[in-house]
């Protein structure tokens, strides 16, 4: 019997569908690599191919293509890999059947091609060295295509520009190439490409090579990508290689270190470590780790903040950082196109041409209605685990606008809400840590009017005031001490009468501009489990649904629950994974005592980073995990992302249950657990005060007991309670 698609006739008058020569390449995974203002990211082969990758410096593209060929033909793929310390990204390749130039046939897989590279202070570095495993010499026809549009980060983004500067045609010398655009900004940008000797043919976008290697023999290439001239050569590269290495062994060794009795369990968290020194940068005001590679290498007023809490225990030097970057460029002034107003602590800062000729606001741009509260939040809590009172006393005027402003925002709605409602049409629709178009919506999908409510926000707030509440009292300010303490009060009964859900025992995402709930079951709310805002019958049924399959997807907890309307679990914020989301709910989790459920969570983002190669990416998708089923990856999600690697070290804090108090020097250990499949972790260099002592936990039985090293005792305090 002949099935119905076989007797279908393709008829000659209807046009097909041309194929999309633009559209995705096969995925290949892409590495990164970065020193301070300057990243690259490539594919596995180490080729920049001008989609979403390249050599950036300053928000601008400094390196658009680079590929390599072998006989005119990509060379195969053995394997890819970054260093242990992010340091080194090598790609192993070798030859197709190649023809050299006298007609001799260098037979495939005979040269092995090693491509290893790096970034030191604004420049990449790499060496591609053929080795030839055959038993004659062979002449290899090695060609390297190049390419430099000057695009801001924005244009490579999608975002589409009338006019641009003037790009100047490409000069070519004997070893190098020198590229020249002369911004909209009158600012004058170059990049230069140079070889270690002279191609047999160079051109504006491509160098050709004969590179001849004896049998069991190598020879190399080096090549450097600047912004001056320079000439590569194996000891600049080998010595600007140690002291890039040298830079970041300091880095990862700044705070406390966790090791455990799993070896697998060791290489996550040394990944995760590596990832949150790879992102951070020394600017003047102190250490700040970076978003994320590739769209978000800036700092961050949000994501600087929150990774800075998921360190804070371990390193609070990265929290004194983050607060005195967000300290100094606090606004002092209302823009309406930068949507900021006196008090406001910054979202996002760029650097590249479109922001500084404003043609977007993103220069320094104010349009977060979180970072504010989350900056009060954090230098109460910085405060409380360092017990540093001279720096809390030089950020007591930025912390007391800052609190200004969040009042001043409550009292234009009757409850004392903090909200926005964007102030320009060109700023961030909207403008919590959801901030896509479509991440705010009522149960029917469809989307609210502003001003807007968000229930983490007044979390936040709550936990601000209450943070500004206990600063005030120990600088024996009681009026004001009183003051905060009523507002946080205030927020906590607004919170729980017009936000809970009775007849869904859940809170609702949003308080629209009529007063109306945005009726639906998101993570956010697990925010306020965070900072301790709900009742305990209310935290009961709230983390019941937190865990249940609707919001739990095996790997974590999605953004949006899979029952409601507007879910898609391959969306951007409706009902993807995003690792920090997950590791605020479950320090939440733990701090209403539900340690075995935040062992749980912790379990399945271990597992996850196993199978994203020891990496959580930003966001993964919502989907189910079933039986031997692997996350699926959302396509363009930065990796590595600052809060999605600290996630890791917040979630072991919540299952380890540890508080340092830096008033009483003390350590506080309350009902541990220990990961699945883990029998002990030692933290080491912990510090307190002046003091720096070693904890253990341990596995006994199905109990797990916790102890200072025996050097560090009587040092410190070490209250256990099980």
């Amino acid at each position: 019997m002949t099935s119905q698609l076989e007797d279908r006739k393709l008829d000659p008058a209807v046009a097909l569908p041309a194929i999309d020569e633009t559209a995705p390449r096969e995925p290949h995974r892409q590495f990164a690599l970065k020193h301070e203002d300057c990243f690259v990211v490539s594919d596995s082969y180490g080729d920049i191919r001008g989609t979403g990758d390249g050599l950036f410096r300053d928000d601008t593209r400094v390196l658009s293509r680079f590929r390599l060929f072998i006989g005119g033909r990509m060379p195969s793929l053995l394997g890819a890999s970054l260093s242990q310390d992010n340091i080194l990204f090598t790609a192993n390749l070798t030859n197709l059947a190649t023809i050299g130039p006298n007609g001799s046939e260098a037979l495939p897989g005979v040269v092995h091609i090693d491509r290893t590279r790096f970034i030191w202070q604004d420049r990449m570095f790499e060496r591609i060295t053929f080795t030839n495993y055959s038993a004659r010499e062979v002449v290899l026809p090695v060609r390297l295509d190049f390419d430099v549009d000057f695009r801001d980060m924005f244009e490579v983004r999608g975002t589409t520009r009338s006019r641009r500067g003037r790009a100047h045609d490409a000069l070519v010398g004997a070893a190098s190439v020198i590229f020249r655009y002369e911004g909209l900004d009158n600012v004058a940008r170059q990049s230069v490409i140079a070889f270690s000797f002279k191609p047999d043919q160079l051109h504006p976008n491509h160098a050709d090579f004969l590179i001849l290697v004896a049998r069991r023999d190598s020879r190399a290439l080096y090549l450097e990508v600047g912004h001056s001239e320079a000439v590569p050569s194996s000891d600049r590269f080998r010595a600007a290689a140690a002291r890039a290495r040298f830079a970041m062994r300091s880095k990862r060794r700044q705070g406390a270190t966790v090791f455990s009795s799993g070896r697998v369990f060791n290489d996550w968290l040394t990944r995760t470590r590596a990832d949150i020194a790879l992102l951070t940068t020394d600017l003047e005001t102190g250490p700040y780790p970076y978003a994320g590679i590739p769209w978000f290498s800036t700092a961050f007023g949000r994501d600087g903040v929150i990774s800075a809490l998921q360190m804070l225990w371990l390193n609070p030097e990265l929290a004194r950082g983050v607060l005195a970057y967000l300290a100094h460029y606090q606004s002092t002034d209302t823009s309406v196109f930068d949507d900021a107003e006196p008090g406001k602590i910054m979202h996002e800062t760029r650097k590249g041409e479109m922001a500084v000729l404003r043609e977007l606001p993103f220069g320094r741009y104010y349009g977060g209605v979180d970072t504010t509260p989350l900056y009060v939040y954090l230098a109460s809590s910085y405060a409380d685990r360092t017990g540093d009172e001279a720096f809390v006393d030089r950020m007591w005027d930025s912390l007391g606008a800052a609190t200004a402003w969040m009042e001043e925002v409550g009292a234009r709605n009757g409850e004392g809400f903090v909200t926005y409602n964007r102030a320009a049409d060109t700023g961030l629709f909207n403008q919590g840590w959801k901030d896509s178009s479509d991440a705010v919506f009522h149960a029917d999908g469809t989307i609210p009017i502003g001003p807007i409510a968000l229930v983490e926000v007044q979390g936040y707030a709550f936990a601000a005031y209450q943070g500004m509440a206990a600063l005030a009292a120990r600088r024996g300010d009681d009026a004001k001490a009183a003051h905060w303490s009523a507002l946080a009060e205030r927020i906590r009964h607004a919170v729980e009468t017009h936000f809970w859900m009775p007849d869904r025992d859940f809170y609702a995402l949003a308080i629209d501009g009529e007063g109306k709930q945005c009726a639906v079951r998101t993570s956010n709310a697990g925010h306020l489990l965070y900072v301790g805002l709900p009742s305990a019958e209310r935290a009961q049924a709230l983390a019941s649904q937190l865990l249940s399959a609707h919001l739990h997807s095996g790997w974590g907890v999605r953004t949006l629950a899979d029952d409601e309307i507007p879910f898609n679990p391959m969306s951007y914020h409706n009902g993807s994974i995003w690792p920090h989301d997950t590791a605020l709910c479950a320090s939440g989790l733990a701090r209403y005592h539900e340690r075995d459920s935040v062992v749980k969570l912790m379990s399945g983002m271990f597992e996850a980073a196993v199978r994203f190669n020891m990496r959580l990416p930003e966001l993964f998708c919502g989907f189910t995990r079933a039986a031997s089923d692997s996350p699926v990856a959302y396509p363009v999600a930065c990796l590595p992302q600052a809060w999605s690697a600290g996630s890791a070290f917040m979630m072991l804090q919540a299952c380890l249950g540890i508080r340092v108090d830096g008033w009483k020097r003390e350590i506080t250990v309350e009902r541990p657990r220990l990961p699945i499949g883990i029998d002990n972790i030692v933290i080491r260099h912990l510090a307190i005060g002046e003091a720096k002592v070693d904890l253990i936990f341990e596995r006994i039985g199905d109990r797990v007991v916790c102890y200072l090293d025996h050097r560090h005792e009587g040092l410190v305090p070490l209250v256990v309670r099980s």
